[in-house]
């Protein structure tokens, strides 16, 4: 059971019934069952304010969403369903703050990146356990394809993935997210807070873009949209998000009161192929290629300029900083660019972010800089740890231009570098990072070996994120330190370390 996408006066609730023992996730099997829900004001259900029925069907894999109306702006509700007789656990979630309301402050847990073989998911059970927080906003692989041990770190898989392959067809895709939906603190978690959502490529498949992906092979896996239309059934049967007209469509816009408006972006479906290395670096600044697609481009400019909320929230599934090998002024250094046949920008390190589409991140930024508006972008997608101000020119930093915040939180699994590089943590990494903010000075925070989780909050003086890392993703009751915060002022303030974490005052409680 889950709930999701909170609105001032309504949210979505989310569970799944098992109406007989073959009706296992991806079967297709089992019988129609009347699925009756609930919400009161009071964990004892004294005080009922909604209620209703919803048949589940094996055509929706038997998950059942419920978009519930009705209730009041921010305040706690508890849920809970009936089935052929047997109740659900209690759920706990929240709607969000009236839209001409400044609720003084708003805290998110932030995640990304959970990939079962890799580790237990230990972030969202401390997470769990706090209770300052108004939702969980989680950025994106919440789940992966590969087969069984393709993705794993040297130490091995602590637990397999179902199904043993690589997950292609519908019913894939169904088992897939009903055995990461056992895992119990991420049960845990969706029970206790509202989540707000995107995907980003392992959803479908690795490195994923509109006409395909990295990760799939047309002449073994088939026609890349009908494993896309599999993936996106499946996943919004599965998830706690606001079903979208198109039955695509995912991003959106949330308010929370009066303080902060979160955009979530989806910058896999609309997205043009990433360009090939050395070959075609200049296609990374070609004004014609595009991560958001027009339309999604256009409704993220119209947002951040019309917002009436004070910080403009950015849910972004990939980073967007400039990471370039160095910065380089365009003006400045045309000739030798062009001569050589690089970016104008400087040489990306990734062009899977927003580094491989650079006439777009200009295009945004420059509306940005017009508007004004505070902004934060929230990222997950790189395992790793980053704090970025986000310069309109890399190269002049910091005498030029910012236009926001960055803050990029580690995985709550997958591997990270000194996992890649097969090293013990703490070595290779600290160099890494050193050279990566010599040439890059706009980043003010890199860590590259760390899995954990963000939380993030916004108040009318300051935007804060501070990062907690897992001693042991390999140990299910692993404990967890304080590694880093920084702090964002309003007005444009760049991002600074502060001795002032966000302390757990149990307000949400």
């Amino acid at each position: 059971m889950a709930s999701g996408d909170p609105l001032p006066r309504g949210v979505i609730l989310w569970t799944r019934v098992t109406p007989s023992a073959d009706a296992t996730p991806g079967s297709g099997r089992g019988a129609a069952t009347t699925v009756q829900w609930t919400v009161a004001r009071d964990s004892l259900f004294t005080s009922v304010v909604a209620t209703g029925s919803v048949s589940a069907t094996s055509a929706r894999d038997h998950t059942v969403k419920v978009d519930v109306s009705g209730l009041a702006p921010g305040t706690d509700y508890y849920y809970r369903f009936t089935a052929a007789g047997v109740t659900s656990p209690i759920g706990r979630t929240r709607t969000a703050p009236d839209a001409g309301v400044n609720p003084g402050r708003v805290r998110f847990g932030v995640v990304s990146c959970a990939n079962w073989e890799a580790g237990y998911f230990g972030s969202y059970r401390h997470l769990a356990h706090r209770g300052d927080l108004d939702a969980i906003v989680h950025l994106g692989d919440y789940l992966y394809e590969y087969e069984r041990g393709k993705y794993v770190p040297p130490s091995g898989a602590v637990r397999s993935h179902e199904p043993a392959h690589e997950i292609v067809t519908l019913a894939d895709y169904r088992i897939r997210h009903g055995q990461y939906k056992t895992d119990p603190d991420l049960q845990a978690l969706h029970a206790r807070l509202p989540w707000v959502v995107t995907w980003d490529d392992h959803e479908s498949s690795n490195d994923a873009y509109a006409d395909g992906a990295e990760n799939h092979d047309p002449d073994t896996e088939g026609d890349w949209h009908v494993r896309l239309a599999a993936a996106t059934q499946a996943y919004l049967e599965w998830m706690p998000v606001r079903t979208p007209a198109d039955g695509k469509r995912l991003y959106r816009r949330l308010q929370f009161g009066s303080l902060a408006e979160l955009s979530m972006l989806d910058l896999r479906t609309y997205r043009d192929a990433q360009v090939s290395p050395v070959s075609e670096w200049r296609g990374v600044d070609d004004p014609s290629r595009s991560i958001t697609g027009e339309a999604q481009m256009q409704w993220l400019q119209s947002g951040v300029s019309t917002s009436s909320a004070q910080w403009s929230l950015i849910g972004n599934p990939v980073m967007i900083a400039p990471v370039l090998v160095p910065p380089l002024d365009p003006n400045a250094t045309r000739a030798i660019t062009e001569l050589l046949g690089v970016p104008a920008s400087g040489i990306p390190y990734n062009i899977d972010q927003w580094d491989g589409y650079q006439a777009d991140r200009r295009r945004l930024f420059e509306t940005l800089a017009s508007s004004g508006k505070d902004t934060v972008f929230l990222t997950g997608d790189i395992h790793t740890s980053w704090s970025a101000d986000l310069p309109l020119e890399a190269a002049h930093y910091p005498v030029g231009r910012t236009v926001g915040t960055e803050m990029v939180v580690p995985s709550v699994t997958s591997s990270n570098i000194n996992e890649m590089l097969r090293v013990p943590p703490r070595t290779a990494s600290v160099a890494i990072e050193g050279a990566l903010q010599s040439v890059n000075r706009h980043l003010t925070y890199v860590e590259l070996d760390s899995h954990g989780y963000g939380v993030f909050e916004v108040t009318a003086d300051a935007a804060q994120m501070d990062w907690y890392f897992l001693d042991n993703i390999a140990d299910p009751h692993s404990g967890v330190r304080l590694a880093a915060s920084r702090r964002a002022a309003a007005g444009g303030g760049r991002s600074l370390p502060t001795a002032s974490a966000l302390v757990d005052d149990g307000a949400r409680s």
